[in-house]
């Protein structure tokens, strides 16, 4: 049997014994061996998650950024981008809005942007939790008083993605940070009592298969909550503009291979897989993911949250946006789960 073969059969009996070997081997499959992957990575799914998929309205509530990664449409010094910032009032409309629709997750998503001080996002998160939802955050490296502060004011996740786990990589990615310290930051995000998320891009200039691997395994040994794995999509507006696209196969294959690294995690199907291939969000749903999150932020605001050019969905409004991923679910068999989609791998309480 071959190094692949042997691998596959490893994660069918033991999807946590799982070697660097094993995951490199993996993540080579071709395109005869995709489909055997895949075929595992959604039996897993089903056997661990079961056949829910958990939708999560996603805020995009400011785009500005202090930071220069390398590969962002909205890093600081975008001479292109036009800046806007949400007004809380507006942020708890368009939550209320998609709780109204039925969504039990709320992701609060910016650039890392210091406007929102601990008074007004924890504000905010309070005045989210009355409407019967769990809170994810997605703003970026804080203070660890900052970040026990949004815990006590009622915030239940937090994703932060570390991007690579090459540290030469990461520090040319982006600049002035260290993967050391983004790592820190997700352990103490662990220690706070958030359900953390963690993942990186697919395709990123000068990824390789064995740092694929190793972002995974950092992951697994993280023991993430959720990992959000999508297409590297150059801006044209960045200095990696010119480089090329991850592809929809490796992108897939890296989210199976996830699911096999760590069954029991919640895998998104990405809307920047749904920006590369319109079949993108179906197919993940397909190799082992189980969330989908519709964005929901006011359709004025949409279009200049570009971290990537072209991404699918901007035109529509947040019902059409929700309304079309529960058809997606309906069309491959799935149903839409009714709890909070906290993570399995442990009692939680809000």
């Amino acid at each position: 049997m071959d190094l692949f073969g042997e691998a596959l059969a490893k994660a069918e009996s033991d999807c946590r014994g799982l070697s660097f070997e094993d995951v490199t081997a993996l993540l080579g499959a071709g395109e005869v061996e995709r489909p055997r992957l895949y075929a595992l990575a959604d039996r897993v799914r089903s056997r661990r998650l079961g056949e829910e998929v958990h939708l999560r309205g996603i805020i995009e509530f400011s785009n500005y950024c202090t930071g220069t990664c390398l590969y962002c449409g909205l890093r600081s010094g975008g001479e292109r981008v036009h800046r806007y910032r949400m007004e809380p009032a507006e942020i708890l409309e368009a939550a209320g809005e998609a709780a109204g629709m039925g969504l039990k997750t709320i992701v609060l998503q910016s650039g890392e942007d210091p406007f929102y001080t601990v008074k007004i996002l924890s504000g905010v998160i309070s005045a989210i939790k009355k409407l019967d939802v769990a809170v994810t955050l997605s703003v970026g490296v804080r203070t660890p008083e900052e970040l026990r502060a949004f815990r006590e004011a009622g915030a239940d996740r937090y994703l932060l993605k570390h991007e690579t786990a090459d540290p030469a990589l990461f520090a040319r990615l982006r600049p002035g940070t260290t993967l050391a310290d983004r790592v820190g930051s997700l352990r103490l995000l662990k220690r706070l009592g958030y359900q953390a998320g963690s993942g990186g891009m697919v395709g990123l200039p000068g990824q390789t298969a064995p740092s694929v691997a190793r972002d995974l395994l950092l992951m697994r040994d993280l023991d993430v909550e959720m990992a959000g794995l999508g297409p590297f999509i150059p801006h044209p507006g960045t200095p990696l503009g010119g480089s090329p696209a991850g592809s929809l196969e490796m992108t897939l294959t890296v989210l199976a291979v996830a699911r096999l690294v760590m069954p029991e995690v919640h895998l998104p199907a990405t809307t920047a897989l749904g920006t590369i291939d319109p079949r993108g969000r179906g197919l993940a749903l397909r190799c082992g993911a189980n969330v989908i999150m519709p964005n929901v932020t006011p359709r004025r605001y949409r279009s200049h949250y570009s971290i990537y050019p072209g991404k699918t969905g901007v035109d529509r409004d947040p019902y059409a946006s929700v309304r079309e991923m529960r058809l997606l679910i309906e069309s491959l068999g799935r149903r839409e789960a009714a709890g909070y989609g906290h993570s399995p791998k442990k009692a939680y309480s809000e």
